[in-house]
Formats: structure tokens, sequence, C-alpha cells
């Protein structure tokens, strides 16, 4: 059986619904706080762990943002049924027959998505997607009085999920929110390893686990802005489209295991796209390549054109079931993605310039 590392667990099992990152905060706090030369964090609640070599060195700056996709309460009704929102970009159609636990300042809350039954639905309404609109929340009480003893407008919201954990006897491991929490996990892993590597390198290193990208990036843009880096590398997730009913024709081959996904395109430095091919390469890396025609969304949308603009590689981990409560990944893809970022670490000297 695999066994998934601890610091990725704990990330997994905290609950940080963008805008609500407060238990994300706390485990990135406890393993990053007192292992780096600085560690910060900012007024909408990134984090920020820093390598210092020398200031003439270039500044090398990973983002992996650990917000996940979540609800909030917007109303709740005479009978105690609570209406929703969504926080980030959804599936509708999986969303109903969903337990939830609310992010109560009480205590957490649990309950249900709900939904007029099939048997109760007109036939024209059979095959359409609910809208939020037509979905709710029952936590089990008989009236809005009881409801708010137990809830109050703006709480937060989140699938409850059972434990990441490793699917069979394979590296291939399921949970909530590997979007993007691996990502958050490999620029704090990246950064406790070149630490003990510090005498080889020559850059400065500033990892940062980002907050509200799943709203608009909003983490990112404050980080990248503040942190002045040289070369920015984001680290997210992206689609694996080795499954039934995914035509290659439209999108890129990508396999689970098959390796990080290093993406070309105009939001990436050409490059620095080379560069991370030769470091794979070098290192025996498998990989994959990922082609975006637009400035992609992740952290390395704003990362690109920060200040006077900075040049900007995309390093992502395979997913498959993207945005759902079982987002699948493999660990010997995340440890890839790690090795990586490593290995191009080490390139770096004060001489390079990424002009083209």
């Amino acid at each position: 059986m695999a066994i998934i590392p601890e610091f990725l667990r704990d990330l997994m099992i905290a609950r940080s619904p963008s805008g609500h990152e407060f238990e994300a905060q706390k485990v990135i706090d406890r393993y990053m706080a007192n292992a780096v030369d600085e560690y910060r964090k900012d007024t909408i609640g990134n984090r920020f762990a820093t390598l210092k070599t020398n200031d003439q060195n270039p500044m090398l700056m990973l983002s992996g943002h650990m917000d996940e996709l979540g609800f909030s309460i917007t109303y709740i009704d005479e009978k105690g049924f609570l209406s929703f929102d969504t926080i980030g970009g959804h599936d509708r159609s999986i969303i109903p027959g969903r337990r939830v636990r609310i992010l109560s300042q009480k205590g957490d809350v649990f309950g249900i998505t709900g939904k007029r039954a099939i048997h109760l639905l007109d036939d024209d309404e059979e095959n359409k997607v609910p809208k939020i609109h037509e979905l709710w929340i029952d936590i089990g009480v008989k009236s809005e009085e009881e409801a708010k003893k137990l809830v109050r407008i703006g709480d937060p919201v989140i699938y409850e999920t059972p434990e990441t954990v490793a699917l069979n006897d394979t590296s291939n491991i399921t949970g909530r929110a590997f979007d993007d929490k691996a990502g958050a996990y490999v620029v704090m892993e990246v950064m406790r390893r070149l630490i003990s590597e510090r005498h080889s390198l020559n850059c400065n290193v500033t990892s940062v686990a980002s907050v509200q990208e799943e709203v608009g990036l909003r983490g990112a843009i404050n980080a990248s802005y503040s942190c002045m880096p040289t070369v920015g590398i984001a680290v997210d997730v992206g689609h694996a489209t080795d499954f039934p009913d995914c035509s290659n024709k439209r999108f890129s081959k990508v396999e689970l295991g098959g390796g990080p996904m290093i993406t070309r395109g105009v939001n990436i430095n050409p490059i620095i796209f080379d560069r991370i091919i030769e470091c794979a390469e070098k290192e025996n890396i498998p990989y994959q390549i990922d082609a975006d025609t637009r400035p992609t969304g992740t952290d390395a949308r704003p990362m690109q054109v920060t200040r006077g603009g900075v040049p900007t590689g995309l390093i992502s981990i395979p997913l498959r079931y993207m945005h759902t409560p079982v987002e699948m990944a493999n660990l010997d893809d995340i440890e890839n993605v790690i090795r990586l970022i490593c290995a191009f670490a080490h390139t770096l000297k004060p001489e390079d310039h990424f002009e083209f």
C-alpha cells in the first residue's frame, strides 16, 4: 500500500474553502514556520517561506494554492432549510445528495444537500441540471430559530468526504481538494529539501501557499507583487485525460502516473519551458507536455504580468475528476514534480536572463 506523506495528508484533512483557509494555514505554519530563514504571512492570508543565499542572487518564487471549492450559507427559511451559493467553479450536477459539513463558529454542523426526488419531477425537469436556487441544505431542524442556534449567514461549507486513501495496491490516491493542496504541499516540500541543499544553490527561493485562487487568483496577485521574483513557477493540477469518453483531439494527452505536466503556451516564458524540459531529461524524470493557448487559470497568470513582468513556468500534477469530492492523483507524479523543481532551482545563477 502506498504511503501518503504526513505533510500532504495533514493538508488534505484541513478544510480550506476560498476565503476561509484557516485550517490549511495552520498546517503550513506548523511544518514551515521554524524550518526556513524567513516566514511571513500577509493581510489576504498567503504564507511565505523563504530561503536566503545571497542578496545578489536571483529570487525564485514557487506558488501553489491552498484553498479549495466550497459553499456559503446565504439564507435560512422559516423551516430551517439553508440556501447556499458556490465558492469556486462547481459541477452543479454532482451537488445534490451529498453529505456536507458547515464550518460554524460554534462547531461543525452536519447536513445534506437536498432537491426534489426524481419521482416528483415533471418529465421536462428530469434531464435538467438543477440550478443553485433549486437546491438546499437540510440540517434536520424544524425552524429558522433552531437553525440560527447552529449556523449563521456566511458560514462556509465543504463536502463531507472519507479520508484521503490509496486505491487498492497502487500509487493512485483519492481525496477531496488535491486541487490544489497537492501543489501547496509540493512548493513547501521543495523548500524543505532545498534548505538542506543550500550550499549548492545560487538563488534565493520563496515558496508561497496562496489563497483564493478558486475565486480569481487573488492571493497570487498580492504574493507575486510583494515577492519581487526574478523567476516564477506555479504548481497546480492539470487534467489527466486517460479515462473513457475523453477525446485527445480536443485535449492534450495526459496520463495519471505519466509524470509532471509541463505547460507550453502564451502564459509561459519559452526559455523557462526549455530549461524545465532539460532538467527533466537530465534527471530522467518522465514528463508530459500540455499546450495552453490562453492565460492559464493558475497562479502563473498573475505571476507572469506582475510589476514589469516575470519569466514564468507552470508545472502541473495530473488529476482525474477535478472539482469533485473524489479527485484522484498519483504519488509518483507528485514526487517527480518535487524532484523537477529542485533540479530547476539548482540551475539558476545570477547571470541568467530570460529576455527573448
